[in-house]
């Protein structure tokens, strides 16, 4: 008979990645695939989980009737919705198990392996997540419609709209604000048209623009960046009030973001032992021991 292996999948707003390790945690292969915010367009979700692990099947050199064998974990934005969670999981079949919980539980599952410790995520969007004691608390991740304050999204999209003040004459005009206006072709209408359809991916896109103005004191992009690491910081003390006593930070603004945040803080932030990836990994790694466990003491 085949050996069980493990799929572990972290899916953000982004992107998601799908790993693959075998019985001993060898990796075997992975794959990258698009946007796997479930809440935000269901479709395009599941399509890019399919794509990311079709490629890690293909890098470890499975096929998909392997799938039979593989236990999976899925970390994936907008599974903490109980509907669109149950959705998924009723259409996802013909593997050995299925564990699905949010982006933001892998994450922290792969920061602390277990143990008592929180993380917040800086990536398109923002959250954070502590687990004292067996006690989960879960703070901001509401959406890019009233969250995020921390997230690329949110950075992005106010300073195009700021741009746009300065096009108008309502705000002081800066390097930022030319650099931007330049990228679409000097045409206010162009923006307009852009944000008409633009995905929270979308405007992260330019979190790296902004981060670069602000490290050379352009006055807007220091506005921006210092206003998500506020966010960042609200984030931060409130998993410490819960009894967090580390926090993890995870996503692509997190290295950025971790040099404006306050003095005071950087003695309770700790590097993540593993990636969300491997947190989802363990994840499914421990839905097995369970199965295992029950066949054995029925056996």
């Amino acid at each position: 008979m085949p050996k069980p292996f493990f799929i572990g999948v972290d899916g953000g707003a982004t992107h998601c990645l799908a790993r693959i390790r075998d019985l001993d945690g060898h990796l075997l292969g992975e794959g990258v695939g698009g946007p796997a915010n479930i809440h935000s367009d269901f479709p395009l979700a599941k399509e890019s989980i399919r794509g990311a692990t079709k490629s890690a099947l293909a890098a470890a050199g499975l096929d998909e009737q392997s799938l039979r064998w593989a236990h999976v974990g899925l970390g994936l934005a907008g599974a903490g919705l109980k509907a669109t969670a149950d959705r998924l999981l009723s259409e996802l079949t013909g593997f050995a198990s299925v564990e699905l919980q949010t982006d933001a539980y892998v994450a922290w599952l792969g920061a602390h392996q277990g143990g008592d410790g929180g993380i917040a995520i800086l990536g398109t969007g923002s959250c954070g997540l502590a687990i004292v004691n067996g006690r989960r608390i879960s703070v901001a991740g509401w959406g890019p419609e009233v969250s995020d304050e921390a997230g690329g999204q949110r950075m992005g999209r106010e300073a195009l709209r700021r741009t746009l003040w300065a096009y108008d004459g309502r705000a002081e005009k800066s390097g930022l604000t030319d650099a931007l206006l330049t990228r679409f072709n000097r045409d206010p209408s162009r923006i307009v048209s852009f944000a008409a359809s633009a995905s929270s991916a979308d405007y992260a896109r330019f979190a790296p623009l902004i981060f670069k103005y602000a490290s050379a004191q352009d006055p807007l992009a220091i506005k921006l960046v210092s206003e998500a690491a506020e966010a960042a910081v609200s984030i931060i003390d409130r998993l410490l009030a819960v009894g967090a006593p580390a926090v993890s930070l995870i996503g692509g603004l997190a290295e950025p973001v971790l040099s404006w945040l306050p003095p005071r803080l950087l003695g309770v932030i700790t590097p993540p032992q593993a990636d969300p990836a491997d947190g989802a990994l363990l994840m499914a790694r421990r839905a097995f021991l369970r199965i295992d466990s029950v066949m054995q003491r029925a056996g």
